[in-house]
């Protein structure tokens, strides 16, 4: 007998967030020990993947929804392919380091074919330890006689599937498939907070959205961070759909905790900020603890591990970009052992009273709802009374000044712009989505406080705190799209829940008025809904659909990879070290270095008699020959290999973005041989 839609709807959108976790759970370790290579990552992960897609979803319940048609679940999978065919068909080849995508396919690149952190600066290679050469870069460390990668591996670990599948091209399609993903994650959640006959329209807004197409189009870590919050928030809902004693017999729920707890916690192997928006699940495993709910052991052993996992690529395999982050890290972590304490605290305090009414008395669910629409009101008018300026960056301030000049604004290189988050929101889905989510959410939190929507629980305190702390303090460069990457993972996904939500309230009670309007009535109101939701969302995403960013940039790799002997040692004469020594170290898969002394002649000179006393052809490298000769007056010749002219993502301050801006990478070597 065939599953039911509702059965099938539920299973497909566990999925992605299973098997993501899953390979995780086994890639990491096989990093952390220095064997990440395909062979080990097919013996291990294979079976691993394959265990949890066939074991886990026998355990999901059905959609809460009773007779689920079919329609949904096919418009949910269409929705999904369109998406994944755009974004494939528009997936951008960001590989020299300007930004983060090109750091992730390097760090990628590097672990795809090495298997293991950190990477050697091979200076016996190249010229021993002459003062005159340094092998750290953008977003690349130089830490003693070693270089570490700037970021957490989570990404580049599923990255690396498509590397070793189809080399740099391989590698830079997987986004675009995470992105689909993370839209048939979030139709899940839809389908179980909303009901499945709305989880299309919160798929198809989520997938028109323009920060979501964008930053899947790119090697970013976003779609991955997104795929397991919502995947982890799809699995706790189905873990408690089904009631279970805290000394009660271990069962379905009880694994489906433990899963949810894991992926939420490997969230952290993919991005450090993971960590705020995790400190509602700890609260919430307090609650479940004084409910006496089975599934808040297994869900905090889950989570557990995971951050464990998290915490271990943070501090063991990213340590020097967390020091790098430390003045804003070291508060979040005092916050989140605050939170830890404090939970802990409060749950033995209330262990024997339990949680106190929160519909008693009868005004205050009224009243917080009232709170959360003076809050977003508050942050609506945050611009018209205050500026919000200090990067703690003097490059960061440089660039804003220079966006702020070239889009014809006050140049003031101070300003962070953090006083416009909201209205960033609004340019990306629309007033009318901004208005209906906040509706929303008021009454999600007073039926929440009535006692009437358990279900909604975590993932109102998720989404909630997220997008009040992200909204707050968004703390990224403020030029968009970039500055778009904050709301991705969770802060999009819950305005639009939200306010499909509050669509579907709007219809429901539409339907309930008596004598009751003809079933067209309903059907125009939620045309009419849907229009309001959509169509702002649509028109701005129009962006971002007429280019691809750094194409040609694969194809110039390759050609510089094919140039360079595969003896050589590459000495990089110029500033072109900032964004083209990883390429050149991990993707040509050749020792490099730069020069960085006064006396760059005498210095070259040197550096590549020692490079031939070694018996290593040496290779000059530099952004204009001119810069080859200077450096070492007996070349003869040089290459252009990487030569690509392209596009690259505009930067605007005050409104979205709607164009692209030329993109032009330029290496030129010479073989001395």
């Amino acid at each position: 007998m065939p599953p039911s839609p509702g059965r099938l709807f539920a299973r497909v959108t566990a999925l992605p967030a299973i098997a993501l976790g899953a390979w995780l759970l086994v890639a990491f370790p096989l990093l952390l020990l220095g064997l990440f290579t395909p062979l080990a990552g097919a013996l291990a992960g294979i079976p691993a993947v394959a265990a949890a897609v066939v074991l886990l979803p026998r355990l999901l319940p059905d959609l809460p929804e009773e007779d689920v048609p079919w329609w949904p679940l096919a418009a949910t999978a269409l929705i999904t392919l369109a998406f994944a065919a755009v974004q494939v068909a528009y997936h951008a080849e960001a590989l020299v380091i300007r930004r983060d995508p090109s750091s992730y396919a390097q760090f990628t690149a590097w672990i795809a074919q090495n298997g293991s952190l950190p990477i050697p600066q091979q200076r016996d290679l190249i010229a021993g330890d002459d003062p005159a050469l340094i092998y750290g870069s953008l977003a690349f460390y130089q830490v003693g006689d070693v270089v570490w990668p700037q970021f957490l591996a989570g990404a580049p670990l599923v990255l690396s599937i498509g590397y070793w599948i189809g080399g740099l091209t391989g590698m830079v399609v997987v986004p675009p498939l995470l992105g689909a993903l993370g839209v048939l994650t979030f139709a899940g959640l839809a389908a179980r907070l909303i009901g499945a006959r709305w989880a299309p329209l919160a798929a198809l807004l989520l997938a028109v959205c323009l920060p979501e197409q964008w930053v899947s189009r790119s090697t970013y870590s976003e779609p991955l961070a997104q795929v397991l919050l919502l995947g982890a928030l799809v699995l706790a809902y189905d873990a408690l759909s089904t009631r279970t004693d805290l000394r009660g017999r271990w069962g379905a729920p009880h694994a489906l905790s433990a899963a949810a707890g894991l992926v939420f916690g490997l969230g952290l192997v993919v991005r450090i900020d993971a960590i705020r928006d995790l400190l509602p699940v700890v609260a919430f495993i307090g609650l479940l603890l004084l409910a006496r709910r089975g599934q808040a052991v297994p869900l905090l052993a889950g989570l557990a591990v995971g951050l464990g996992y998290g915490f271990t690529a943070g501090f063991g395999l990213s340590a020097p970009y967390l020091d790098y982050l430390s003045a804003s890290l070291d508060p979040l972590l005092l916050l989140s052992a605050g939170v830890v304490v404090l939970t802990a605290v409060l749950t033995a305090v209330l262990w024997r009273r339990g949680v106190p009414r929160t519909d008693r008395p009868g005004w205050l669910p009224t009243a917080a709802a009232l709170l959360s629409i003076a809050v977003v009101a508050a942050l609506a008018a945050r611009p018209l009374v205050y500026v919000a300026r200090g990067h703690g960056d003097d490059a960061t301030g440089v660039f804003v000044g220079q966006v702020q000049q070239a889009e014809g604004l006050p140049v003031d290189p101070d300003r962070t712009y953090d006083e416009m988050s909201l209205y960033w929101v609004g340019w990306y889905l629309g007033l009318g989505t901004v208005l209906f989510a906040t509706l929303g959410v008021a009454l999600v939190v007073r039926r929440i406080l009535q006692r009437r929507d358990p279900q909604w629980v975590l993932p109102a305190m998720v989404f909630i705190w997220t997008v009040a702390t992200t909204l707050a303090r968004p703390a990224i460069t403020p030029d968009h799209p970039w500055a778009a990457r904050r709301l991705v993972v969770l802060v999009l996904p819950a305005f639009v829940l939200f306010a499909v939500w509050f669509a579907a309230w709007l219809i429901r009670r539409l339907r309930e008025i008596r004598p009751a309007p003809g079933p067209w009535a309903a059907a125009g109101a939620a045309a009419f809904c849907s229009a309001v939701l959509l169509a702002p969302t649509a028109i701005t995403a129009a962006g971002v659909m007429t280019y691809r960013s750094d194409v040609g940039s694969i194809r110039g790799a390759e050609a510089l990879c094919r140039e360079i002997p595969d003896d050589a040692s590459v000495v990089i004469v110029d500033g072109l070290y900032y964004a083209y020594m990883p390429l050149i170290r991990g993707v040509c898969g050749v020792p490099t270095a730069a020069v960085s002394g006064t006396d760059t002649v005498a210095d070259v000179q040197r550096v590549v008699g020692e490079i031939e006393e070694r018996g290593r052809t040496p290779v000059l490298a530099a952004s204009e020959p001119d810069a080859i000769f200077a450096a070492e007056p007996s070349v003869k010749a040089v290459s252009h290999p990487f030569d690509v002219q392209s596009d690259q993502d505009m930067s605007t301050l005050m409104e979205p973005p709607a164009g692209s801006w030329p993109f032009t990478g330029d290496v030129w070597i010479a073989v001395l041989s």
